[in-house]
């Protein structure tokens, strides 16, 4: 998988500080310090409307998800664990049923893009230059990957299904939470999982085709959403995703290891020495 990825100066967190005041009731001074948190985030103004759709439709759940921020920073205070508190995820990311959204990303089959009977006789190198040329001007990302590297990354995944990327923005880092069901993954931001746990809309779908297999090659397509994440934010997440979970590197498995085994020794800031070591 060839992504270009881009470096950025980066200020860590130089978060404005401001209250919000939006006519919500408090139900306690908790509650109160978790709302101004919420607002502190650099990106909230990217999901303030989402966030806003949650509170005037599901006012108490609204409250009560929250709170429970709220809860889970003041846990991590007294444990003296960096947040993001990865030891929430485990219950919520992986799920016995796939949710609706991943059930209909198991419906998208290949020949809905590309007309299978017409590369039954050419070469993978043939259907790699098909491939390219079908995606190089639309809002997606796209690959060609090779079978056996493939089956390393669908171990990989079926193993730690669950992860976590930093993503340079102007104001610092978001974190950006990646879940693996069958061959797709999804990406969401964290703010977005904070507020709407298992229901957060996804910014990232990738999704990888195995029909062509027996050519030993795989497709992979993935449609971001461009109100979220630009084209080279959506590469730099899929080129992560490919060092980790296709690459060799022991620290990065180390990393995978820790955040799945031992979530309570995990820490977010390896991820960004990570991405900052990378040599271009």
């Amino acid at each position: 998988m060839a992504f270009a990825l881009h470096r950025r100066t980066i200020n860590f967190f130089n978060i404005s500080q401001r209250i919000w005041s939006r006519g919500i009731a408090m139900s306690s001074p908790n509650l109160q310090k978790a709302l101004e948190k919420l607002e502190k985030n650099p990106y909230f103004e990217k999901y303030a409307h989402r966030i806003a759709e949650l509170q005037r439709t599901s006012p108490e759940e609204f409250l009560q998800r929250v709170e429970n921020v709220e809860r889970s920073e003041e846990a991590q205070r007294r444990a003296r664990v960096s947040p993001p508190d990865t030891r929430q995820f485990s219950s919520v990311l992986n799920p016995k049923e796939p949710r609706k959204e991943d059930v209909s990303v198991q419906d998208k089959k290949l020949e809905d893009i590309l007309k299978l009977d017409l590369v039954k006789d050419k070469d993978a190198s043939e259907i790699q230059t098909i491939w390219e040329q079908y995606h190089r001007n639309k809002h997606v990302i796209s690959a060609i990957i090779p079978a056996d590297q493939y089956a390393a990354i669908k171990e990989k995944m079926n193993k730690y299904p669950t992860f976590l990327f930093p993503l340079p923005r102007s104001q610092g880092y978001e974190f950006i939470m990646c879940q693996s069901y069958s061959h797709s993954i999804h990406f969401t931001p964290l703010l977005a999982f904070q507020v709407h746990k298992e229901n957060a809309p996804e910014c990232l779908t990738m999704v990888h085709y195995t029909e062509l297999q027996h050519k030993d090659i795989v497709l992979m397509r993935g449609e971001y959403d461009k109100n979220v994440l630009t084209g080279q934010e959506a590469q730099c997440l899929a080129n992560q995703f490919q060092m980790y979970y296709g690459g060799k590197d022991e620290t990065k498995s180390q990393l995978l290891q820790t955040f799945t085994e031992h979530p309570d020794k995990f820490k977010h800031m390896d991820l960004v020495s990570q991405l900052e070591n990378i040599s271009l």
